[in-house]
């Protein structure tokens, strides 16, 4: 048999392309015209047109181009006009362990954050001094800012913003936010 010739190619041909009439897919009619059934033909069949419900447009009162959930909370702190840098700063979280967390671990706390009841910030402001830093803190936003620095930070969880504490190491220049933080109970928060 000749590989490279025109014989040698017919054949390579025919062995690759299948045969119509001895297929066995799935996708072949029945003699009587009937399709196979599948899972997606089980119930009534969708229509391509959209719901009515669903081409009405709700009409926005005033000139607004944001809807009020959309808007980050804490946006209307972020001043873009503000040239001063942004300090240093760190997120730490702690939890509460007692004796029975430790001995006898009878109690779902585990080492992820998600069983930590306080978030830590510190705030590294060096050569600063205390009664220049002015700090606010909402739910969801902290804000501290000095004469030199501007801190902006959107929180990563919801915290207690009216019992936080802070601290200040006028040695070292570093401000410690402590924060309480307000989760959902679930398995892990309780």
């Amino acid at each position: 048999m000749e590989l490279y010739g025109e014989s040698g190619i017919t054949a390579l041909a025919n062995l690759l392309t299948p045969n119509t009439a001895d297929s066995d897919s799935d996708e072949d009619t029945k003699p009587g015209g009937i399709t196979k059934l599948g899972p997606g033909d089980i119930g009534p069949k969708q229509s391509t047109q959209p719901a009515e419900s669903q081409l009405k447009t709700v009409k926005k009162e005033g000139k607004d181009i944001w809807e009020e959930e959309e808007v980050q909370e804490g946006a209307e702190y972020d001043d873009i006009h503000d040239t001063r840098p942004q300090p240093q700063y760190e997120i730490i979280y702690k939890q509460a362990v007692t004796s029975e967390d430790m001995f006898l671990g009878m109690g779902n706390k585990t080492p992820a954050t998600s069983s930590c009841e306080d978030m830590v910030v510190k705030v590294m402001l060096p050569d600063t001094k205390y009664p220049d830093v002015n700090l606010n803190v909402t739910n969801k936003y902290l804000d501290c800012r000095t004469p030199r620095l501007r801190l902006g930070l959107h929180l990563p969880h919801p915290v207690d913003a009216k019992n936080g504490k802070a601290q200040w190491d006028g040695d070292k220049g570093v401000l410690t936010i402590t924060l309480r933080m307000t989760r959902d109970y679930d398995d892990f928060n309780f």
